[in-house]
């Protein structure tokens, strides 16, 4: 993800609450179809559900203190573990580095820490975060081609060694800085088809490749490694295919150079609802230019796919504006503004491409998570609404128009799935709201239970 008209200062941590009360199987019902019991075990939407109840129930929005009603995530540590499990199934010959600028979540990374995950890094402080983890300096890539001075001394102190390049320039950098890095060659792709593109910006061009590897040669640099992203979002699974030959191209360069090349790095842009489909894409292609003979290792930098789906967020209605429309059919809507927006946690609607849906989570009373009665009217029935983040900025919409069954009023709640990737993460400050919220854990998988000791 590119965030070209915004400078983020600072990512808050996010707050531990771990909602133990899970541990134990729920005996009554809420949430209609997904409170059937498996074999004696809730489902992840009951948990999430159940969370989400509890917290916003116990908000008055009369009597709450200031920032109690504040906009909170419940993250379901078991999707993230199943995500996990569905990357080992499809891709068992690729090692995920997890791009930790997607999502640094302390609780997913120590999560994807025990299931033995690399980190892809891009920064000092990220690359840090991981070190306070204990984890070897092997499980790092330093994955930004124009690295500042200062963080390139700061990894070398810290003994990472794998990062990125593509241009000369970065060569000479850190031929004086760091000469006994490990590098990978990052080489553009056709990223025509990804919701963010990221070959306008970084990426060797193939006619370039060649001169920079004489380069390093001649630094007398140890390049190990090709790299390439396909883009973030990315749709066309051929787009995979074909970086993987030129990948292979750039190996035989390499090697006619005297370059022990030996890891290819695929990259991100793995998605969660075309996963399967870039998969098999993908098997096809490192079986044939990079087969297990070959003896290259394959790395991967997934992010979204991991943590997209495993976050939900709550936003509460602050507000509330009659709009009187003589042209519509039904002639009043509303114009409803919530405790985040596009300078907050839904700052992926910008930067990210993203279009998320809202759900009513509680309205007067009631709490409707998961039943049909959240989700939005057809076109031309209901109650319609625009929803509004809560900055000064006209920009800061979240919905243009969407329609309930319910008369939404202050102090009610929506909810939105899929909120996991590019959220917190580049939230900010503006207008003096808070970039802090409370996150939520529960864990749905008993395999995801005992790698974290729950």
């Amino acid at each position: 993800m590119v965030m070209a008209t915004v400078a983020i200062e600072h990512i808050a941590p996010a707050t531990i609450n771990f909602d133990r009360s899970y541990h134990h199987v729920l005996k009554t019902s809420h949430y209609g179809d997904h409170e059937t019991f498996k074999h004696g075990v809730i489902s992840p939407k009951q948990m999430i559900g159940d969370a989400l109840r509890r917290r916003v129930e116990s908000i008055d929005p009369e009597l709450c203190g200031p920032g109690e009603e504040d906009t909170f995530f419940v993250a379901d540590l078991g999707e993230v573990y199943r995500q996990h499990m569905r990357w080992k199934l499809n891709l068992p010959r690729v090692k995920p580095f997890y791009a930790v600028k997607c999502n640094p979540d302390p609780k997913v990374l120590e999560l994807l820490a025990a299931l033995g995950t690399g980190f892809d890094c891009a920064s000092k402080w990220e690359v840090e975060q991981i070190i306070k983890m204990g984890l070897a300096s092997e499980r790092i890539i330093y994955a930004q081609p124009c690295k500042t001075n200062s963080y390139v001394r700061y990894v070398k102190a810290h003994g990472v060694k794998q990062m990125t390049f593509d241009n000369a320039d970065e060569l000479y950098k850190i031929a004086k800085l760091y000469p006994e890095a490990e590098l990978y060659l990052r080489i553009m792709t056709d990223d025509e088809s990804s919701l963010c593109r990221l070959s306008m910006k970084f990426g060797a061009a193939k006619e370039h490749t060649s001169g920079l590897l004489s380069v390093a040669k001649d630094l007398g640099l140890n390049v190990v490694g090709v790299s390439f992203h396909v883009g973030s979002g990315a749709s066309d699974p051929m787009a995979f295919y074909k970086a993987v030959y030129d990948a292979y191209e750039v190996f035989e360069q390499g090697r006619a150079y005297g370059f022990n090349l030996k890891v290819l790095d695929i990259g991100g842009g793995f998605c969660g609802d075309t996963f399967e489909d870039m998969a098999a894409v993908l098997r096809e292609a490192l079986d044939e230019y990079f087969p297990p003979s070959s003896n290259v290792s394959i790395i991967a930098e997934p992010g979204r796919y991991y943590v997209s789906s495993a976050f939900t967020i709550a936003c509460n209605v602050i507000a509330r504006r009659t709009v009187e429309d003589p042209t519509a059919r039904d002639n009043k809507s509303y114009m409803v503004y919530v405790n985040d927006g596009l300078y907050g946690n839904f700052s992926s609607i910008m930067f990210d491409h993203q279009h998320p849906v809202a759900k009513v989570l509680r309205t007067g009373k009631s709490t409707l998570y998961d039943l049909p009665s959240a989700n939005a009217c057809p076109e031309g029935q209901g109650v319609r609404y625009s929803v509004w983040g809560p900055t000064c900025d006209g920009i800061d919409r979240i919905t243009e128009s969407i329609s309930f069954e319910h008369e939404l009023d202050v102090g009610d709640w929506l909810y939105f799935e899929d909120m996991g990737a590019y959220t917190k993460c580049s939230a900010t400050k503006f207008n003096g709201f808070s970039d802090e919220h409370d996150v939520i854990y529960v864990c749905s998988d008993p395999g995801a239970k005992a790698l974290l000791g729950l």
